[in-house]
């Protein structure tokens, strides 16, 4: 078995729709990058990734690469899974932790779990979605952007 942990932070703009966890959630603003800007994945992504040794999201997904221009962030997902898969590697649960002041995350938590759990073929009680704020300080309390980290567990396929 073998463990990785992700990082990921993002800047709230205007003009985008939020997406974290897979899913969207009503914002007047949404978080600004390459792909959909979904931090919460590209946390979880890191952490399968760091797992099995397989480097991390900017190498195997750059934002240089036209290709990932506004891509679903759950399509990488689904990537990664399947890339774990063909290495050898099967996920036995992964952890998230999303870092927002708002929106109030708690009522979309458990369709993020559903959603990630689908993409990893994995049952829904493997993936666990928490939320917390700054109480105000730093980037995610001032409301200028939104911060996810996440672990993974990784385990040799039988």
């Amino acid at each position: 078995m073998r463990i990785g942990i992700g990082f990921d932070a993002h800047r709230l703009v205007p003009g985008r729709r939020l997406v974290l966890g897979g899913i969207e959630i009503p914002h007047d603003r949404g978080l600004e990058g390459h792909s959909d800007g979904d931090a919460a994945l590209h946390a979880a992504i890191d952490a399968l990734l760091g797992a099995a040794g397989l480097g991390d999201i900017g190498e195997r997904f750059p934002s240089s690469d036209e290709r990932y221009r506004g891509v679903s962030s759950r399509s990488l997902l689904r990537d990664v899974a399947a890339t774990l898969a063909s290495e050898g590697w099967q996920v036995v649960n992964l952890d998230l932790v999303i870092i927002a002041e708002r929106p109030k995350l708690a009522p979309y938590r458990e369709a993020m779990s559903a959603a990630i759990a689908a993409d990893l073929s994995l049952p829904v009680t493997a993936v666990s979605v928490k939320a917390t704020t700054t109480d105000g300080l730093g980037f995610t309390g001032r409301g200028e952007g939104i911060a996810a980290q996440a672990v993974a567990l990784v385990e040799r396929a039988p």
